[in-house]
Formats: structure tokens, C-alpha cells, sequence
């Protein structure tokens, strides 16, 4: 048996994300940030494909990012409520970590294990950002959808796509709880 981690459970019981808007300076220095990157890169990999990498939107790459997305939701005909939303993350940004899922060619390694691990590395660095006492939320949108965007912003090759962007930075105000899933009726049991 593993040895036990309790204070390890009661943050993952308790944890709770930022909503990015609350977000403030300061951001993580680089030299904060590389161990939540290495505890991110612990996260399950079936192959030891590493199918993603991290691509670390700093402060100053902010306004370029909201001026090609307002660009992007003119050409796919966004409304323009939903292009401020979508270039909000970035008017108000102080850092995100842009986690990119790399599909590799694998005969053992199915595709969608490789999106899951992607999507395991985004959990286990919000996580991380949170235990380490910053503030973090997990956003995406239309934009990080779109091919252009990728492209274009972040230079992302075709078989590349943006799994998440992780915010942050510190925490302004506290969140209040918000309900939970009833684990109990989301739960079954099989015993035979």
C-alpha cells in the first residue's frame, strides 16, 4: 500500500478554480512556474508519448493574442458579445499556459488516450498552480477551436491543438462554493 497523503486529499476535496476575471499581478516568475510545469508533465501517459507541450503566454503577449481573436470572430461572423467574451481572457490576462495537444502516430496508443492525457495535463496543472497558492482556472473557447487562431497565435502545426489555457496569477477575491455533483447518484457499484 502507498504511503497516505492526507493534506494531498483534502486539497483535491476542497480545491476550488479562480475565474480568471479575478485574477491579478502578480503572475508567476518563470522560476514559480517551471515546477508546476514539471508537476503538470507527471500526469498519466500511456506509451510515454508526451502528447502535448506547453506554450507560455507571458504578459506582454497578451494584447497581440485579444487583437487576433476580435480579428478571428469578425471573420467567422461572431457576434460582437461573443468576441469580447472571448478576448476578455486575454484584455485581462497576466499569464496563461496554453497546453497543445500533439497527436503522435502510435499502433498501441489510440488517439483519444492521447486527448485525455492532454486533458490530464491541464487538471494537474491548474491543480498544481492552485496547491502552490496562486490563483488558476482552466479556460478555452471558440478561439482555441478555431485553426487560424491555433495557427496564427500560437504557431501550431495542423496535428497540434490547443487542449486548454491555464490562467495564472494571483488571487483577487475568494470564490464562493458552488454546487457539486452527487457523486452517489453519478456512482454505480458492480460486485459480480
Amino acid at each position: 500500500m502507498s504511503l497516505k497523503n492526507p493534506a494531498a486529499l483534502e486539497f483535491l476535496l476542497s480545491r476550488r478554480s479562480r475565474p480568471a476575471k479575478t485574477l491579478i499581478a502578480p503572475a508567476p516568475t518563470r522560476d514559480q512556474l517551471l515546477p508546476l510545469l514539471t508537476a503538470a508533465a507527471r500526469s498519466p501517459d500511456h506509451g510515454k508519448l508526451e502528447p502535448w507541450r506547453f506554450v507560455v503566454l507571458e504578459k506582454k503577449s497578451m494584447p497581440r493574442l485579444a487583437e487576433l481573436t476580435e480579428i478571428r470572430g469578425r471573420a467567422l461572423g461572431k457576434t460582437p458579445e461573443e468576441i469580447a467574451k472571448a478576448r476578455n481572457q486575454f484584455d485581462m490576462g497576466h499569464l496563461a499556459v496554453a497546453v497543445v495537444e500533439v497527436q503522435k502516430p502510435s499502433d498501441k496508443v489510440p488517439a483519444i488516450e492521447q486527448t485525455y492525457s492532454a486533458g490530464a495535463v491541464c487538471l494537474a496543472l491548474l491543480n498544481a498552480a492552485l496547491a502552490a497558492g496562486w490563483g488558476a482556472n482552466w479556460l478555452s473557447g471558440w478561439q482555441t477551436h478555431d485553426r487560424n487562431f491555433c495557427k496564427d497565435a500560437l504557431g501550431l502545426d495542423a496535428h497540434e491543438r490547443i487542449a486548454g489555457l491555464i490562467h495564472i496569477a494571483t488571487e483577487g477575491a475568494t470564490p464562493p462554493e458552488r454546487p457539486r455533483p452527487d457523486v452517489e447518484a453519478l456512482t454505480e457499484w458492480v460486485s459480480e
